[in-house]
């Protein structure tokens, strides 16, 4: 059964991304994420794709549930801020965010979200 779960960005104040994870052990590591069980794996990337979700309907991709991971460090070609990757969606899966692969450096999970 899937879980969700809001990340948030300083970057983006008062605004919130949800995630749908399906997998079993990540689910069970976002939850330790949000106990402050796991401390260094915290920020949220993945693939993302071009559609609205149910679940994330303030904006208009989602990151699909099979790619996504938690990360310590990544690469800055994937770095961006909600709202920005959101304002430029049609640029994204270019030069922006190759291979459609996101990696919000200062994404925080927030909470577990009830479905």
């Amino acid at each position: 059964m899937p879980a969700y779960f809001a990340f948030t960005q300083p970057s983006s104040p008062g605004q919130e991304f949800v995630i749908q994870l399906d997998d079993q052990n990540r689910i069970q590591q976002a939850r330790d994420i949000l106990s402050g069980k796991e401390t260094e794996k915290v920020h949220v990337h993945g693939r993302i794709v071009k559609r609205r979700a149910p679940y994330n309907p303030k904006f208009n991709f989602y990151l699909d549930p099979q790619t996504i991971d938690f990360f310590a460090y990544a690469i800055e070609v994937c770095d961006a801020d909600m709202q920005y990757v959101e304002d430029h969606l049609d640029e994204a899966c270019g030069a922006f965010l190759p291979g459609c692969h996101w990696c919000p450096w200062n994404s925080k999970l927030s909470r577990e979200v009830s479905p």
